[in-house]
């Protein structure tokens, strides 16, 4: 008896459950089409009945899907699923995502704690990531162990960018909110009010998450959701190194830098952030603003209300009788008469100096032409020029991917410094053809990709006698088949190493045979101290097992 096949959108075959959050249950799926494994994200009922949710979750997933980082888990696809339910059609929307082979870091560290090092590590690739999305104009707003994948390599990948978004902009209240979510200890300040968030508040939240691996729980606890957001916003988190001696001060710096209460005053990107953390890591204490108990609470503290009272009124005394003391009229009159005369000459002065002013504002710059420019460097050069960049992918068949189309303003606009401008990007041709890169390294491979508008899958490692190590043995889709934009294609490589059979035992002749499709230069040893034998079968060999291809393999017979 063989089971149906569940299809999405008539292409991704949902296959094993993974796991479910707060908002959606998550299974391992396949991609019929390209025949690559994705993870799939369905919604639960409970949030698909909400026609507002569902408008906002294709929107924020259409936003997430145009973002492609090493750091962050790819969306590939979304869409709704039609269920019937008695005489009703329900809809639930799913998202297509790539699948990461390994773990989440809540439970990596709930395993094993992580190192001082390996702490550094992913929080530094958390940052970069954020710094892309936070690029893109995209506040992830969710940030927590929960949703930072682990690779079983190592690597570092966010995910549900925009997810979070779709939720809270659809909940009335930190309730409903932490019930999708799941937890309101990673929540900012600014979040826990119900104010309006920027890209501050996922710095706060990777913070919160710093602190976490640092110490093995998070700064603040409570029995519900409402406590816990009380105290984000009241309350200052202990010392990472009050709670684990061995916490170096400096990373005491970096933590409660990043929890300030004041978004104005915590770290103003993940850059900041990330070179802070850098420095802890190399023992040097990043020079941060002022960060004592006075400034950290907005509700309680720092000043005696009564005090300042009884100062106002004292100096609203002291001014009172000050003034009615009495005082000759005519200085007032002398007063006002020579003040009257300085600005009227410092009016003439500046007239008489106007023609050696340099009227040119000093905020503006002139949008620079970055056509032709990869992304990554009018990223910087806009940067540098004190303008905010932000890639929007487009298609276009003559420019390659990854290189600049156009900007909006266009080059040579005057702009006040801190303007958003928009960076065209070249995606590739809708269509690409998957090209012939058999026996090319995988960087080159990689390029070549990249400049159709494609990308790298799925990669495997196999032995070859021949390809070189490191380069392309085969790849799928096929060489010549047509592919949409943005498609990938998964690549095996060369590992640079052949397997050795064992041949002992065997005769010379048939030694020889199984030896020679491994290309490895054969050397006949004779052995004197055995008698010889019909066949000269082989008696012993100086390796089995993998070895660098090209090597040298000996293998010894009786000649005595």
């Amino acid at each position: 008896m063989t089971s149906s096949r569940r299809l999405l959108a008539g292409r991704y075959e949902v296959g094993e459950y993974i796991g479910q959050g707060g908002m959606s249950t998550v299974y391992k799926g396949l991609d019929t089409k390209l025949g690559r494994p994705v993870a799939i994200k369905i919604m639960k009922a409970a949030l698909a009945v909400d026609s507002d949710f569902r408008e906002r979750f294709r929107q924020e997933a259409h936003a997430a899907s145009r973002m492609a980082h090493p750091s962050i888990v790819r969306v590939y696809d979304a869409g709704d699923e039609l269920i019937q339910t008695g005489i009703e059609v329900q809809r639930l929307p799913f998202i297509v995502m790539e699948f990461v082979p390994g773990k989440n870091l809540k439970q990596v560290a709930s395993e094993k704690p992580l190192s001082l090092e390996e702490t550094t590590r992913v929080v530094e690739a958390l940052l970069t990531a954020l710094e892309y999305s936070h690029r893109a104009g995209i506040v992830h707003r969710d940030i927590k162990p929960a949703n930072i994948m682990i690779s079983e390599q190592g690597q570092v990948k966010v995910m549900d960018f925009g997810i979070a978004r779709a939720a809270s902009e659809t909940s009335s209240t930190l309730q409903q909110t932490t019930s999708i979510l799941g937890t309101a200890a990673y929540f900012s300040p600014e979040q826990a009010k119900g104010e309006t968030v920027d890209t501050r508040t996922d710095l706060y939240s990777a913070g919160v998450v710093l602190y976490e691996l640092l110490v093995g729980d998070v700064p603040f606890k409570g029995d519900t959701a409402v406590a816990v957001a009380y105290q984000h916003v009241s309350e200052k988190p202990p010392l990472p190194s009050s709670q684990k001696s061995d916490i170096p001060s400096a990373y005491d710096r970096v933590v409660m830098h990043a929890l300030i209460k004041d978004k104005n005053r915590r770290f103003q990107t993940a850059a900041e952030f990330r070179e802070a953390l850098k420095q802890a890591s190399e023992g040097v204490t990043p020079k941060l603003g002022k960060t004592t108990s006075d400034d950290e609470v907005l509700f309680t503290g720092g000043i005696d209300v009564s005090e300042s009272e009884q100062a106002l009124q004292r100096l609203t005394d002291s001014s009172t009788s000050v003034r009615s003391q009495p005082r000759p009229p005519v200085m007032w009159t002398w007063a006002a008469i020579l003040t009257v005369m300085a600005v009227v000459g410092a009016v003439v002065f500046w007239i008489t100096q106007l023609s050696a002013i340099d009227l040119t504002p000093q905020n503006t710059r002139e949008i620079p032409d970055l056509s032709n420019v990869s992304q990554e460097v009018a990223l910087d050069t806009l940067q540098q020029q004190n303008l905010v960049g932000i890639p929007i992918p487009q298609t276009d068949s003559e420019v390659p991917a990854n290189m600049v189309i156009s900007t909006d303003p266009a080059a040579g606009v005057i702009v006040e410094t801190g303007q958003t401008v928009k960076l065209y990007v070249s995606s590739g041709p809708v269509e690409a053809v998957v090209p012939r890169i058999e026996g090319l390294p995988l960087k080159d491979a990689t390029e070549e990709l990249k400049n159709l508008g494609l990308q790298v899958g799925l990669t495997s490692t196999v032995d070859d006698p021949v390809v070189k190590g490191g380069s392309v043995i085969s790849v799928n889709p096929a060489p010549g088949e047509k592919l949409p934009a943005g498609s990938s294609v998964d690549l095996v490589i060369s590992s640079g190493k052949v397997t050795v059979p064992d041949v002992k035992g065997q005769s010379m002749a048939m030694a020889q045979t199984l030896l020679e499709p491994t290309r490895l230069l054969v050397e006949e040893t004779p052995e004197p101290s055995c008698p010889q034998q019909a066949n000269l079968p082989i008696i012993n060999q100086s390796v089995v097992g993998q070895v660098e291809q090209f090597s040298t393999i000996q293998i010894y017979y009786c000649s005595g």
